[in-house]
């Protein structure tokens, strides 16, 4: 069975690379509007995603792995954060910032269980 952390760097990458595609599928659920800038940030997260993600998946165990994962959790607390400001007073601010939040841990969960 593959590394957890593989498996997340692959659902990561993933789920990015779509929102490089498309990016809706990260602005419709968080309430932002559909616009050319946000569609442009959105691509740009999508892309710096993806790169982690594939980090985590071509890393091997060790500094390379921890780095990589260090990274996507630094990125989803980050996200977090700044959602979390930007989206205040929007119904859908708890949702976004939790799924954030949560994949960051998960993505740490991962790299602690394989490293056990």
């Amino acid at each position: 069975m593959p590394a957890l952390t593989t498996l997340t760097g692959a659902a990561t990458a993933a789920y990015s690379a779509a929102l490089v595609a498309r990016p809706e599928l990260l602005q419709r659920p968080s309430g932002l509007s559909r616009n050319q800038d946000n569609r442009t940030m959105t691509r740009l997260v999508g892309v710096r995603d993806t790169a982690i993600g594939l980090a985590m998946v071509l890393a091997p165990a060790g500094a390379a792995r921890r780095a990589a994962v260090g990274a996507r959790v630094a990125s989803d607390w980050g996200d977090a954060a700044v959602l979390g400001v930007a989206l205040r007073g929007r119904g859908t601010r708890a949702k976004v910032v939790g799924f954030a939040a949560l994949w960051g841990a998960v993505c740490l969960a991962a790299l602690r269980y394989d490293e056990r």
